[in-house]
């Protein structure tokens, strides 16, 4: 791109980040979910596709393809795609398929108009997902919406909103979160098996010789004639500025700003998502972000290297990090507390993890040995999670899906404030009471160091039921000699 399209490409994101960053809410104060129509054991569900690309024809079609050959009531009956090769082939798929030819429509706004559509899927880049799944709702569709949820920290409130206030159901696309597995630390760690819950850390690595996401080829067919470029761009809806047509741009969007976020929305997204279904964390209280590109110097926005630190009321830090060049060298997954950790696998394929205890002259605790704790695995995470959905919709229940929108919401602050401190310097903290966005001042630290002069009891993860269990110190014979010596006087004085 020329050097004006990036600095218009900067200015922007520059406007639109204040914007941002000044919204955001809690889960708490969303308001009770609008009562939805539950579909019964003989109503068909019919389903349409918004902006099927790769992953929305090969997961999204593929996946509930497979779900209607096992018996589910559905019907893919509509397909919105701005590139016309891309819209021709997965309409191909689906009348192959299913026998029927699926409506073709240019605009997605005709899709919700539709009554015969009752639900949609939407794969298009993450600066349409929010308008997409508002307008959805707002039209009486149910909506499975590609991870991330949205593009900003503001889009994230408004999904939340119109999806309580719609009463439809809505799925967010991180399909780990239905694994059978993070119930079970969940139950787990509120029984307190780890004592206090002090940290977790995940990840994300990934390597390739051209480049992350440069592996989407470029083809001489996408071009300004296939592709609708100004739909695409969503300039006139204000977006994303206006730009020249670019193969680059429209195949590896993932690499810009104004589209996405790189491995922050695209990779941390996933494993923040779980580790805060893991934990029952939802909005954190501060946010830092760091990183660079380090290698990848091929005209992308974002980092290769990248790093999230956030910080939460509830006395727990999480951490997600990442290079997109040593794949064979993560760092390892887990949650660590005060009596030990659990330890996960990479990846998403778990049959269980492991339970590290800490030394007993520690946690006081004799007998705890290391132990693998077996949780019944799932194979492919994406068609289970698409299941979810449409068990959702027959139960009539928002809240039965795996990723509803006020878990995806906090993953959305979290990794898109740690995004906006990488490129701003900034650290970040969220007032979830007043739903925005400020920069950080000393006020956390003290807080912390207010805690211990008074000797406060910590703060735990939200549904702690274990007391005191692995929270309190023990403190030494010795400490009683510890203290301000007031006019002279040791305060040791007189105790036995």
């Amino acid at each position: 791109m020329e050097e004006k399209d990036n600095v218009s490409r900067r200015s922007f994101l520059k406007n639109t980040a204040v914007g941002a960053a000044a919204a955001g809410a809690a889960s708490s104060i969303f308001g009770a979910p609008a009562p939805a129509r539950a579909y019964g054991a003989n109503d068909r569900l019919r389903i349409g596709f918004i902006g099927p690309g790769g992953r929305g024809h090969g997961a999204h079609v593929g996946s509930l393809k497979k779900l209607s050959k096992e018996g589910a009531n559905i019907d893919l009956v509509a397909v919105s795609e701005v590139y016309s090769v891309q819209r021709d082939k997965v309409c191909a798929d689906i009348k192959e398929f299913t026998g029927v030819d699926p409506k073709k429509q240019d605009d997605y706004n005709d899709m919700l108009a539709d009554k015969d559509v009752d639900a949609v899927c939407i794969a298009t880049p993450d600066h349409w997902h929010a308008k997409q799944a508002i307008d959805a709702m707002k039209a009486g569709k149910h909506v499975y919406c590609e991870k991330p949820m949205t593009h900003t920290v503001e889009e994230a409130m408004q999904v939340v909103d119109a999806w309580r206030s719609s009463g439809k159901i809505m799925q967010v696309g991180v399909q780990s979160t239905s694994l059978p597995l993070w119930g079970k630390v969940n139950e787990l760690l509120n029984d307190g098996k780890l004592g206090k819950v002090l940290m977790y850390q995940t990840e994300y690595f990934r390597n390739s010789i051209m480049g992350q996401w440069r592996y989407y080829k470029l083809d001489a067919e996408m071009n300004p004639k296939t592709i609708d470029w100004q739909r695409w761009l969503g300039a006139k809806e204000g977006l994303a500025p206006d730009m020249p047509f670019d193969r680059a741009l429209y195949a590896q969007w993932r690499c810009y700003w104004p589209f996405g976020m790189g491995m922050y929305t695209d990779l941390f997204v996933h494993r923040t998502t779980s580790m805060l279904k893991a934990t029952g964390l939802r909005f954190p209280r501060r946010v830092v972000g760091a990183g660079g590109i380090f290698l990848e110097y091929d005209g992308r926005d974002v980092p290769d290297v990248a790093t999230v630190v956030a910080d939460f009321d509830e006395g727990v830090q999480g951490l997600v990090t990442a290079t997109m060049s040593c794949e064979e060298s993560p760092i390892k997954q887990l949650i660590r507390g005060h009596y030990g950790t659990f330890e996960f696998g990479n990846g998403e394929s778990f049959g269980g993890f492991d339970f590290i205890p800490e030394r007993p002259q520690v946690t006081k605790l004799s007998g705890q040995k290391k132990e693998h704790i077996k949780v019944e695995g799932v194979g492919d995470t994406t068609p289970v999670h698409f299941k979810n959905w449409l068990d959702a919709i027959a139960s009539n229940k928002q809240d039965a899906v795996n990723n509803p929108p006020d878990l995806g919401a906090a993953a959305i602050v979290l990794v898109n404030l740690g995004a906006q401190s990488y490129r701003e310097g900034k650290a970040f903290f969220w007032d979830n009471e007043n739903r925005r966005a400020t920069e950080a001042d000393p006020s956390w630290a003290a807080g912390w160091e207010k805690m211990s002069k008074n000797r406060d009891k910590p703060h735990h993860i939200p549904g702690w039921r274990a007391g005191d269990t692995g929270s309190l110190l023990v403190a030494p014979d010795y400490m009683k000699l510890a203290g301000p010596w007031v006019d002279g006087k040791d305060p040791a004085e007189g105790q036995a």
